[in-house]
């Protein structure tokens, strides 16, 4: 699978759907079966537009505005989970899409865990949402849920192999959270966990790429960098897996 960074301008749904567009394309050279987007990745993390009018930016995932992401997931045979506001009627969500190889929206899970600025714009999910691609079963999350060490332990419980997390981490104290989430995450629940953010800026907000996977002994693996738009992919290793959770056995031990 492959996790893929690019810089979004806020609010432009073409230039961000033709990022992603060509990081599929590149990931499909590599033959990546499942690409991972930046939260918000349709319309960018546009804090600015959002307090305008977060309603606007609604994306209908059934709607025309992902029919090219759709037809390329079909094109390549490769799933996809992207990020943006969708309306649904218990409120507007800040949500991650998945799209199926075969061009259907297959889930869309609602970010649980908001930080103090989203609560102004949007409704907070109360479900999880675990998705199963090539046998490998993943749960999804976004940026702050990897905060909750409960959130990501909760789909290590329910049986997944790995931790999908969208995010939007600009640089500054970040780049130092996250060197403590994402390791402990993968560690302390034996799980791969896939990383996507955003590169460049927008909305006066600068972010730091390094778009990574960590294996579920907690060591960091690949990144795509700091400055570019690109992707980085990682083929998952169920004998490497098994024998971590066979030498770390925290999840057997803690229920």
């Amino acid at each position: 699978m492959a996790v893929a960074q690019f810089d979004a301008i806020s609010g432009d749904l073409n230039h961000n759907i033709a990022c992603h567009l060509a990081l599929m394309e590149e990931a499909a050279k590599q033959k990546a079966a499942v690409v991972l987007f930046p939260e918000l990745s349709i319309t960018g993390y546009c804090s600015g537009l959002l307090d305008l009018d977060a309603a606007a930016l609604a994306v209908d995932p059934q709607g025309q505005a992902l029919a090219d992401l759709r037809a390329a997931c079909a094109y390549f045979n490769m799933a996809v989970i992207i990020g943006a506001p969708v309306k649904r009627p218990d409120g507007l969500h800040l949500a991650s899409i998945v799209i199926a190889r075969s061009g259907e929206i297959a889930a869309i899970y609602n970010k649980m865990y908001l930080d103090p600025d989203e609560r102004g714009w949007f409704d907070a999910g109360d479900q999880p949402q675990q998705i199963t691609i090539d046998g490998w079963n993943m749960g999804l999350g976004i940026c702050y849920d990897s905060s909750f060490p409960e959130h990501a332990r909760g789909y290590a419980l329910a049986g997944a192999d790995v931790y999908l997390l969208s995010g939007a981490f600009p640089r500054g104290r970040s780049d130092f959270r996250r060197t403590i989430y994402f390791p402990a995450r993968s560690l302390e629940n034996t799980i791969y966990l896939a990383f996507a953010n955003y590169v460049g800026g927008h909305d006066d907000m600068a972010y730091g790429g390094m778009s990574a996977f960590y294996g579920p002994d907690g060591q960091a693996i690949c990144d795509a960098g700091t400055k570019k738009s690109g992707i980085a992919i990682l083929d998952l290793d169920e004998q490497h897996l098994r024998e971590t959770r066979e030498d770390l056995q925290m999840l057997r031990d803690c229920v």
